[in-house]
């Protein structure tokens, strides 16, 4: 019998007994080991609850566990998941979209460690060239340096000079005195020879080079031991170089270190870290590893040069005020025959400079204590200010500065994040900076020829490198994200992104018998790249591990090994197993997911198309990233679907391009568009919605009635009841944030934490309210006959008739409802809700604000974490509103919404350098048919064209 059929756990599934985490109703459910195993269901039905609430939380407590009390007292303890038992569980590996890190140093490349090796090849591999004259470094042994002296000096005079200081700022008064002391007369001081006198020092703020004259020699063989002496310890106090100064002023440099001969500069011999943007060794001065500096620039502080001073022309200032600044400003104008009144734009630029830069000169205000005198003063100039700001300490000062900063590339670098030495050790001609910028797909090109461009000695020392950087990048570009870039940060990437990555540093770590739980790896993946990814995961189980996978995508359910569908409905009514097994079996069993599944049900294509209102919003010359002077052009009043593989420029377009574009116009944001050329049709709109992927708050305070703004309403209608006017309740009172109705015991949270030594805390409910939140005064408020905290307790279906007749409460909660949200509670903590409900809960909040008709709604891929029936919901809710006139902008790969679509506009044809244009558009029949729209062909087969 082969090893890798004997079941090592001496289980065949694992086996889960009574979970009762949130919503489950004490299930018991069975998953075959060493399978692809999708949960799927509709979204608030349990699925979370199951796989990370459950088996994942279980399966990290016992690891815990494993560790000893002392150990466990500094860690903490896993809280134990409400289940009665699990069987068979093996080491458990959670891949979630929540955990992409939001710092700028984390690019695709440290996390995936691609650059980590990249840094290990430029240290070993690397050839320096001087950033000066860009010939190879040399590096030189002491006999080779007495042997080039011997051979091309030989009769002439020269002199052996030590560098003591290079290009520094000082007096220097303590090293001529020590460099006396050793013995030595002569030092040469910025090129000029000269005796070292008594008190001897240098201008000290002038920048200095200043060597010793170690010796003064005619170079002849017989004399080798001499030279060798004076060698030696020049470079002793060179810190290993030294100069030779021949009878005509010529200089000739040498190193122990690697040196340019014709420049002097050298460079520290290489290490990892002198290629790492993330320590002092490596990163750029300026922009400290960044690539990019905040800046205070004319055009932040002056936003419009048409105003006035008088008005409110420099920004940080505001309007005219009886302060000393503006006398400052006003005694300068004066003096060049100008005022406060005219335009910024007339002022002379000259004057201007000085107002924003300052200036030596001094300037008389007149005296308001002592008419007829005036105050002599400098004008530090307003940018030199705010400049001068940036050190406080004070919190409230930063964030007012904030407003006037511009992120902008950093001049040193150019964005490259590395010091310039760094940046001038080569491989193959390109620096690691270099490779960084390239993407996945041109980088594996790259290295699969690197070798015939290496010399002989790199060769050998990059073997086993070149090998791990292949096979990494190898994963990459097999589960479809060949079209981003080393560099690419982090926080930039959409949750789907982050966790494929994610996926592939575990795949290559080549672990067996593990339990990875993944949360809709599918997010953010067009149709064309899901197959890469269902590869990636069966090659996954294929080593000999479990794959569960919480994920509504119709491909993945078909290919993998084995399906459970939590259900029927969600929150109170979900929480149970409706049906499971192989794909086959789970359809022939009937159910709703079944349904769409074998398509006995699916989304209705719409009879008819809408036109629009024969307006437009038109963009030309789009050039961010990796856009190709994109022309944009979005009929108003329609359901518009961009689509496109990913990487192919989709979010660049909309919510770099277009967004921050609209966003100046309606709301004088200061985020700067990406670069483009005009922007047409603005008026025929009258505001722009945005609804992304970021998470809502996740404090347990926050919940669907305070994110929605809804709470306010129901403080202020408790308020209002007679008999909170007969005690004097203001709404403030019905709040559990603040003090004065809530329960002080719990302080309002409704639960006490009790800390345990060497156990998991316990959150109990609180003695004093019975997590009610409230105390008995504010309880005995009741509208209907229900408190404050009765109506938190309510589900949203529950709210409907309850609030009928209070229109502004009523209509945040039926669009909850109508988003397909009717059975979550309004006080239900945020952190409890699923991202799908997360992100319909904000969706709810923007379409609770009244629509107008001419609104622009930007929703990024709103179908995350949604069911079929789910999508059929949001749909309707979409399709209402631009029945209205209002227009919907959907980045989309789900074919279900994009089926829908009245109109489409595809991007690619690929990710990345091969996207970046508009490659079909118009409906989804027209698209449908357009040869080389990937999108076109799943949509062709879609509608059965």
């Amino acid at each position: 019998m082969a090893l890798n059929d004997i079941e090592l756990t001496g289980h065949e599934q694992i086996e889960v007994f009574g979970a009762r985490e949130h919503n489950l109703k004490n299930i018991d459910v069975a998953i075959p080991r060493n399978q692809l195993v999708v949960i799927t269901g509709i979204s608030g039905s349990g699925k979370s609850s199951l796989a990370f609430d459950t088996i994942y939380a279980e399966g990290q407590r016992r690891y815990m566990e494993s560790f000893s009390s002392y150990a466990r007292s500094f860690i903490g303890d896993m809280e134990r998941p409400d289940v009665d038992k699990i069987n068979g569980l093996s080491p458990v590996i959670s891949i979630e979209q929540k955990t992409t890190s939001k710092n700028p140093r984390s690019t695709v490349g440290t996390t995936t460690e691609i650059y980590d090796f990249l840094r290990l090849l430029y240290a070993r591999a690397g050839e320096a060239v001087s950033y000066v004259t860009g010939k190879p470094m040399v590096k030189q042994t002491q006999d080779q340096i007495i042997e080039q002296i011997l051979t091309h000096y030989e009769g002439k005079k020269l002199s052996i000079l030590a560098p003591m200081v290079k290009g520094r700022k000082g007096h220097y008064r303590e090293l001529f005195v020590q460099i006396s002391k050793m013995g030595y007369a002569k030092v040469r001081i910025d090129g000029e020879v000269q005796d070292i006198t008594p008190k001897m020092q240098t201008d000290r703020y002038k920048i200095h080079d200043i060597e010793v004259v170690v010796d003064r020699i005619v170079p002849k063989k017989e004399d080798r031991y001499r030279i060798s002496q004076s060698v030696g310890t020049a470079l002793k106090l060179g810190g290993g170089s030294l100069l030779l100064l021949d009878e005509n002023g010529e200089v000739q440099y040498f190193s122990q270190n690697l040196m340019d001969p014709e420049s002097g500069i050298s460079y520290e011999d290489p290490s990892p870290n002198s290629f790492s943007f993330n320590t002092p060794y490596g990163a750029c001065p300026v922009c400290k590893g960044l690539g990019q500096i905040e800046e205070i620039t004319e055009e932040s502080i002056i936003p419009d040069p048409s105003l006035s001073i008088l008005r409110g022309g420099i920004a940080p200032l505001g309007e005219y005020r009886d302060l000393w600044i503006f006398k400052q400003i006003e005694a300068l104008l004066k003096t060049h025959k100008s005022s406060l009144s005219i335009p910024i734009q007339k002022i002379p630029r000259d004057v201007l400079d000085i107002i924003l830069y300052g200036s030596e000169e001094p300037i008389a205000v007149a005296s308001k204590k002592y008419p007829g005198t005036d105050w002599n003063t400098k004008f530090e100039g307003i940018i030199t200010f705010l400049k001068n700001q940036q050190e406080s300490d004070s919190d409230k000062i930063q964030d007012w500065i904030k407003d006037f900063l511009i992120i902008k590339e950093c001049p040193e670098c150019h964005g490259q994040r590395l010091k310039k030495e760094s940046l001038h050790f080569l491989i193959a001609g390109k620096n690691i900076a270099e490779l960084s910028e390239m993407d996945i797909s041109d980088l594996t090109a790259w290295f699969e020829s690197v070798e015939d461009r290496m010399s002989q000695k790199q060769r050998l020392i990059a073997t086993e490198i070149l090998k791990e950087i292949r096979k990494r990048l190898g994963f990459l570009y097999g589960i479809g994200l060949n079209y981003l870039t080393l560099n690419r940060p982090l926080k930039t990437l959409s949750g789907g992104e982050a966790q494929r990555i994610r996926l592939a540093t575990q795949i290559g770590t080549q672990l067996v018998g593990v339990l990875y739980i993944m949360d809709e790896p599918s997010i953010g993946l067009h149709q064309r790249d899901n197959v890469k990814l269902i590869k990636a995961l069966k090659d996954l189980r294929d080593l000999g591990n479990t794959v569960l996978i919480v994920e509504h995508d119709k491909d993945m359910m078909l290919e993998s090994d084995y399906i459970i569908d939590i259900g029927p409905g969600a929150g109170r009514h979900g929480g149970r197993v409706v049906s499971q097994g192989a794909p086959k079996a789970f359809i022939a069993n009937g159910g709703i997911t079944a349904d769409y599944l074998s398509e006995r049900v699916s989304i209705e294509v719409p009879a008819k198309r809408r036109t629009g209102s024969g307006e437009s919003i038109t963009i030309k010359g789009a050039k961010g990233h990796n856009l190709k002077n994109v022309n944009l052009k979005i009929p108003l009043g329609t359901i518009t679907c961009v689509t496109g593989v990913s990487g192919s420029g989709k979010s660049s377009l909309i919510h770099e391009t277009l967004f921050p574009i609209l966003n100046r116009h309606f709301f004088r944001a200061k985020r700067e568009p990406l670069s483009y050329k005009e922007v047409t049709g603005l008026e025929h709109i009258d505001k722009v919605i945005e609804v992304d992927q970021s998470p809502i708050g996740r404090t347990p305070r926050s919940n669907p009635a305070t994110y929605t703004g809804m709470f306010s309403d129901i403080r202020t209608l408790f308020a209002e009841l007679p008999e909170s006017k007969i005690r004097g309740y203001k709404p403030g009172r019905f709040s559990f944030n603040v003090k004065g109705g809530r329960c002080e015991t719990c302080e309002g949270a409704g639960m006490k934490k009790i800390e345990m030594e060497f156990l998991p805390d316990v959150h109990v409910p609180c003695e004093t309210c019975k997590g009610k939140r409230f105390n008995r005064e504010t309880l005995e408020i009741r509208f209907k006959g229900k408190s404050i905290s009765d109506v938190l307790d309510m589900t949203v279906a529950e709210a409907i008739p309850f609030f009928e007749n209070q229109p502004k409460i009523n209509r945040k909660v039926q669009i909850l409802n109508d988003v397909g949200l009717g059975y979550i509670t309004l006080g239900q903590h945020a952190t409890t809700l699923s991202g799908g409900e997360a992100q319909r809960v904000k969706l709810s909040e923007e379409l609770s604000k009244k629509d107008t008709g001419k609104t622009l709604y930007i929703l990024d891929e709103p179908t995350t974490g949604l069911h079929f029936q789910d999508i059929r919901k949001l749909l309707d809710v979409l399709q209402k509103l631009a029945d209205k006139g209002n227009t919907i902008l959907i980045i989309e790969h789900n074919l279900d919404v994009v089926k829908v679509a009245d109109h489409i506009i595809d991007m690619g044809p690929e990710g990345g350098n091969g996207g970046g244009k508009v490659i079909a558009e118009g409906t989804p029949e027209k698209v449908a048919m357009m040869k080389g729209s990937y999108t076109g062909q799943f949509l062709k087969k879609e509608l059965g064209l």
